[in-house]
């Protein structure tokens, strides 16, 4: 089992940026793919980034491609989340996620896919 601690979130203007981190407890952080997310009042839970095992792969929602990097400490059992150019439309709590039950070199993008989950972090762009 492994416990997730968001941190990072907060209120930004438009245009500005933020780093999300994300803690994991443990010693087998580097077994685990991990995902960001983000739920906004009234809509699902959505796909935002997801990184592999190693951090050699990553993948990336369409509304965020360009703007936002997923990247992952192994040896600090840290994967952080790098947005930048905010738009009120990021505004959101934002979660992150980890999962055993995909391939050494895969990356997943559906809630489904992961079995762990962080208590989430506010995140809000004001325009």
């Amino acid at each position: 089992q492994v416990l997730l601690v968001e941190s990072g979130g907060g209120l930004v203007q438009a245009g500005g940026s933020l780093r999300l981190s994300c803690a994991a407890s443990g010693r087998t952080f580097s077994t685990y793919a991990m995902g960001w997310f983000r739920q906004a009042p009234g809509k699902e839970r959505e796909f935002v980034a997801a990184i592999s095992r190693s951090g050699g792969v990553t993948t990336y929602a369409d509304s965020v491609k360009g703007r936002f990097t997923i990247s992952r400490d192994n040896a600090k059992n840290t994967v952080f989340l790098q947005m930048n150019s905010l738009k009120p439309e990021d505004t959101a709590v934002y979660y992150c996620a980890a999962t055993q039950r995909v391939g050494l070199r895969s990356t997943a993008r559906g809630l489904a896919a992961y079995d762990y989950w962080g208590q989430g972090t506010q995140v809000t762009v004001s325009s």
